[in-house]
């Protein structure tokens, strides 16, 4: 075990949402039309990051729902997130571990409606089981998602302003974080399609122990490896030793363990500059959780390395 990284995140209450009252009356018509009965019960569900309306429905015929909403007008990055992630399901080959699309509204509003999973969000702090779990999930969708799907970006157009981030970071090891970063293209590239947002909000463990994938909004192709390594950023915060994990996993075991440098002084950079971003109103606890990733990121970086501390 590693030392756990303090946080006053909030988990699982990090969102700020609309609720299903908030829904103009013509979107929640349409919602109940769609889902072919009235909803009799909204529960929110308030873990993530961003301010749109995700909630389960309960509708009088007892069936249950999820269902998402933005704005087109006030709450447009949403709305266009929700798009995308809607062309992005439609590519998923049948199989996937991740929420089924069942039907999407796309006027003044964009409205995506998944079938209902059962179940709940990994424990905070990360347990060994339900990382096992996650990880082992990852490793199928890697394995199913080889060749990645037409019409998918590649991780190395999607990552390619990330090293110049390091130019304008006051660290005192920002150089080499930079050198270590510059060399992120051949290292990322691959044929997998990649989830790139692995993270306990978007996971859900159900009654089986078994994981589902959720918010696919932002995958591209790269590496194989890439979504087990990102899984374990949440867990190295928690205390977990995510080096014997590696040692032991038959995708991150294979790799260079100079190429896991350059992909967390990768994503270090990105968490670096976020981190120092305004707080959005919208998002009362998004900088603080970039804060902490790059703490974790930076000191697993450390270790690494062998930086004097």
């Amino acid at each position: 075990m590693t030392t756990a990284l303090p946080t006053r995140i909030p988990h699982g209450r990090t969102a700020r949402r609309l609720e299903w009252v908030h829904l103009p009356p013509h979107i929640r018509t349409e919602v109940e039309r769609r889902l072919g009965a009235p909803v009799t019960d909204a529960a929110s569900q308030t873990s993530g990051f961003t301010p749109g309306f995700a909630s389960v429905l309960t509708c009088a015929d007892g069936s249950r729902h999820f269902v998402k909403a933005a704005s087109t007008v006030a709450q447009r990055p949403f709305a266009d997130a929700y798009r995308e992630e809607a062309r992005k399901l439609g590519m998923l080959p049948a199989g996937i571990p991740a929420p089924r699309l069942q039907w999407m509204h796309d006027d003044d509003w964009v409205v995506l409606g998944f079938e209902h999973v059962e179940g709940r969000a990994p424990l905070r702090p990360w347990a060994p089981d339900e990382l096992a779990a996650a990880s082992g999930m990852a490793i199928e969708v890697a394995r199913l998602l080889t060749p990645a799907p037409d019409g998918i970006g590649r991780a190395v157009d999607e990552f390619a302003d990330w090293p110049s981030l390091w130019d304008r970071i006051d660290h005192p090891r920002a150089e080499e974080c930079r050198a270590l970063a510059s060399r992120y293209a051949d290292v990322v590239d691959g044929d997998t399609l990649v989830h790139t947002d692995i993270r306990d909000d978007n996971l859900l463990v159900r009654a089986d122990g078994t994981v589902v994938m959720c918010d696919w909004n932002w995958p591209v192709a790269g590496a194989p490896w890439l979504d087990s390594l990102f899984l374990l950023i949440g867990p190295r915060g928690d205390g977990l030793d995510v080096e014997a994990h590696i040692a032991a996993h038959p995708l991150l075991s294979s790799v260079d363990p100079e190429h896991v440098d350059v992909v967390i002084a990768l994503v270090l950079g990105y968490f670096e500059a976020s981190a120092a971003l305004p707080v959005p109103p919208t998002s009362p606890y998004l900088r603080l959780a970039q804060a902490w990733q790059r703490d974790v990121l930076h000191d697993w970086l450390a270790e690494r390395r062998g930086w004097a501390r």
